[in-house]
This record gives C-alpha cells, sequence and structure tokens, in this order.
C-alpha cells in the first residue's frame, strides 16, 4: 500500500537460492514430472535427499559424493529409525543418485551403493470390520441432516469400493458416469482408473448431491460442511470414520481398514486374488497378495500333516 502511494520505495527481489536448494528444487520437479509420484511421497524423498546432503562432510559438493558417502549415510539413518523408516530412506535416497546421474551431476550410478535394509518387522494379518459393524457405522449416519447425508456417502464409497482416503478426497463431480454405472478413481501418481458404480454408491452420492452439498461452483464431491465450502482433505476423511465409529460405539478404525474390509470380503466370497488386485488397483499381485493369508481354509489344505501324526 506504502509502495502504491508512492511513499516508500521498495523493490521485491527474488529469493537466493543456495546450489543444494536449487537441486532440491530440481529434484522436486524432475520427481513430479518424470515419475509421476504422489505429492506427499515426492514431499518425503525431497526430505530424505535434503538429508544426505546435510550429511555430507563440510565443503563436498554432490559431484564429489563417493560410495562411502551413500553407505555411511544409510548407516547413519538405519542405526536410529525403524526398519520401515529406513527403507524408506533408502528409497529416496536411491531416486536422488539416479536423478543426478541422469542430470549429469554425477559421473557414475551410485544407487546401487545404497544398499538394501534388511529386519524383522512386525507383519500383521489384514483386518477388517464385521459386517455387523459395517451396518452400525452406515446406520449411525443421520441422513435427514447434510453432514450426515456426506458422512453416509463417504462411508458408503469407502466400504463398497475400497477407495483410499485421498481418493475419496480427490473425487469430482466429472469423474461419475451416470450413464455408463462408472465412477473414474485419481490414484497414486496422477493414475486413473474406471470402476463400476453399484446401485448403494451412487444412491448415496445422489442423496449428498441434492440434498446435503452445498451451492458452490466446486467441482469436487465431497466439501466441508461448514463455510469456507472448500473441498475436504484426505485428513477430513480419517476424522470423519473415527467420529463415526463412536458414534456407532465400535472401536476406532481408520478409512484403510474399511479397504481391508472389502478385500477381506472378497476372499471370503472365493474372488480371485487377481480380480481383488483389479478393484484395489494395486500395481503388483504381490501387494495383494497378503490378503491370501486371511483365507485360513484354504491355507489349511496347504498345510503339511504334522510329523508322527495328528497333533
Amino acid at each position: 500500500m506504502l509502495e502504491g502511494l508512492g511513499a516508500l520505495e521498495y523493490e521485491a527481489q527474488p529469493p537466493v537460492l543456495s546450489p543444494a536448494q536449487t537441486l532440491l528444487c530440481s529434484f522436486e520437479r524432475y520427481l513430479l514430472a518424470e515419475r509421476a509420484l504422489a505429492p506427499g511421497t515426492v514431499r518425503g524423498y525431497v526430505d530424505h535427499a535434503r538429508k544426505f546432503l546435510g550429511g555430507l562432510p563440510s565443503g563436498r559438493t554432490v559431484a564429489e559424493v563417493t560410495a562411502a558417502d551413500v553407505t555411511a549415510a544409510l548407516g547413519r539413518v538405519a542405526a536410529v529409525v525403524s526398519v520401515a523408516a529406513a527403507q524408506n530412506f533408502r528409497a529416496g535416497l536411491r531416486a536422488f543418485l539416479r536423478f543426478c546421474f541422469t542430470e549429469q551431476i554425477v559421473d557414475a550410478d551410485l544407487s546401487g551403493a545404497a544398499l538394501a535394509v534388511t529386519g524383522r518387522r512386525r507383519v500383521d494379518l489384514p483386518r477388517g470390520i464385521e459386517p455387523a459393524q459395517a451396518d452400525a457405522l452406515l446406520s449411525s449416519c443421520d441422513r435427514r441432516t447434510a453432514l450426515g447425508r456426506r458422512d453416509h456417502a463417504m462411508l458408503v464409497v469407502l466400504l463398497r469400493l475400497g477407495l483410499r482416503a485421498g481418493e475419496v478426497a480427490r473425487l469430482r463431480l466429472d469423474d461419475l458416469d451416470w450413464r455408463a454405472g462408472e465412477l473414474v478413481v485419481r490414484g497414486k501418481g496422477a493414475r486413473l482408473d474406471r470402476l463400476p458404480m453399484p446401485v448403494e454408491v451412487g444412491e448415496a452420492i445422489t442423496a449428498y448431491l441434492r440434498r446435503g452439498r452445498p451451492a458452490t461452483d466446486r467441482r469436487e464431491v465431497f466439501l466441508r460442511a461448514r463455510a469456507p465450502f472448500q473441498p475436504i482433505a484426505s485428513g477430513t476423511v480419517g476424522s470423519t470414520v473415527r467420529r463415526v465409529c463412536c458414534r456407532a460405539g465400535i472401536a476406532e478404525v481408520g478409512p484403510h481398514r474399511l479397504r481391508h474390509t472389502l478385500a477381506c470380503e472378497m476372499v471370503a466370497a472365493g474372488v480371485p486374488l487377481v480380480q481383488i488386485g483389479q478393484v484395489l488397483r494395486h500395481d503388483s499381485l504381490q501387494s495383494t497378495g497378503i490378503y491370501a493369508r486371511v483365507d485360513l481354509d484354504t491355507l489349511r489344505q496347504l498345510a503339511a500333516p504334522w510329523p508322527g501324526g495328528a497333533r
């Protein structure tokens, strides 16, 4: 305001970035544009790269990094964090080193120096909720109110389609193909998938759009219940599920447990793992394979007899 009145002479200067900051910005653009990674994954990888650069010996540039520096950085992290966190750091470090080699910042691809991180991790069986609990969640939503219709529609989408929390938040009006009875899921890494829209899902979304969704020009399906009517965040999906759990009188679960619920129901119904992977939109059948462990009756047929007879 003072500058506009001529009372102050001020010329905005662009921020001066250090060479490391410039490199990290380029790495971030590479992950988003070339690798098409999810924004959350990109932030994590950039943080890992920043931690690696911050741990280099004083005065050493990226071009002077050696395989010993990479191994030492991974060793320092693995010594103080969990196995899963160390594996995540390794993934980000390898991506950064491959980027540096592709951009000819380093002479050799040092990603191989980031050795695999192994260790014993607790592996739990995928767990869903019981059908009675799912019914209790849906029944606890007061569909006479706008908020109740929104909560009910979100829960139906989670339970019947197995969407992730972020996918529910990103669902847009343009993604609903009413004539074909399908919807488009905006998944990880800008991936787009089409899923059939069950009648129950269509009816729940329609009830919310007609008598619950605020009047706005926003194209996202699910909006905040109070002004300003902005699109919900993925965290809102999780908090909604936990809030409904408390209202229904069952133990709190997150939205991913509802995704597990759909998968476990398909396993119990004898749906092949390949088709389950298609519904859940897994990139690899290995990701779907974890649900084979919940089919105990089939697994018993594979168990070898107890040595010496019946146990």
